[in-house]
């Protein structure tokens, strides 16, 4: 296989997974750890891939750079909804329970109408809105106010003041990445400041993040990985990725798309 063949192939890979890592494609095209590198650093000069270490992730945006809820929304429909629909197993009649910003958990929120006797505790908005689209007399929602971000989570003082006083059974999670080396991140810095508040307010920390989140870095780190008692995503998820994050999250559930 020639070089440029063997490239668009890696390509390839990058975006059907998001990420792959050295020792994967090595075993694959059953070249040399040296080759296999120097076409990651071709890939990675023509803006097309983000050298990481160990692999390489799909280029994207900056650490910084916050997309919108609503183009993220359109993102990994099934992976979201597959994963919306395992989270919501986990949620028990009379439970309190919180969560974050994030399309994944605005998924969560639409598939919580038959749980009775629910407390909610939000810093979204599309959250708060899809809970009071489907009401119910026995649901209180307690959305925290505060500053608005790009992905319409409420952040800043407000909001972190409203959830300090707070205790709640299980926390739902999304995040912007997830890395071994940076753990849970975000791109906002004031949204990881409520996000920590809602991890330390929260008996159980459950993950909600689909295949694209792994090796993507955000500015600002919400917890370490070895935090979530629970970490649900897709199959599409790398087979040494699955490993690395079954060693440091207490419980890895994988969800078929």
């Amino acid at each position: 296989m020639l070089a440029q063949q063997r490239q668009s192939a890696i390509l390839e890979l990058i975006r059907q997974r998001g990420g792959v890592r050295v020792s994967h494609l090595v075993s694959r095209f059953g070249v040399s750890d040296m080759t296999i590198r120097r076409d990651l650093e071709a890939l990675a000069e023509r803006g097309l891939v983000d050298k990481v270490h160990g692999g390489a992730t799909l280029a994207g945006p900056g650490a910084a750079e916050e997309p919108g809820f609503a183009a993220k929304s359109i993102r990994q429909r099934d992976e979201k909804r597959a994963i919306a629909e395992r989270a919501a197993t986990l949620v028990e009649p009379g439970m309190a329970i919180a969560l974050s910003a994030g399309t994944t958990t605005a998924a969560l929120a639409t598939r919580l109408a038959d749980v009775r006797g629910l407390t909610v505790v939000t810093n979204s908005i599309p959250v708060a809105d899809a809970l009071h689209q489907d009401p119910r007399a026995d649901r209180t929602v307690v959305l925290t106010g505060g500053i608005r971000t790009p992905s319409d989570a409420l952040t800043g003082p407000v909001a972190e003041a409203a959830v300090s006083a707070l205790n709640v059974d299980v926390l739902f999670l999304g995040v912007h990445g997830l890395s071994p080396r940076t753990g849970f991140t975000t791109p906002n810095l004031l949204e990881a400041g409520i996000n920590r508040r809602l991890v330390r307010a929260a008996r159980r920390l459950v993950v909600l993040a689909d295949r694209t989140k792994w090796e993507t870095i955000g500015i600002a780190t919400i917890a370490p990985l070895a935090d979530a008692d629970v970490l649900i995503t897709d199959a599409g998820l790398d087979p040494d990725a699955r490993a690395q994050l079954a060693e440091q999250v207490g419980d890895l559930l994988v969800v078929e798309v």
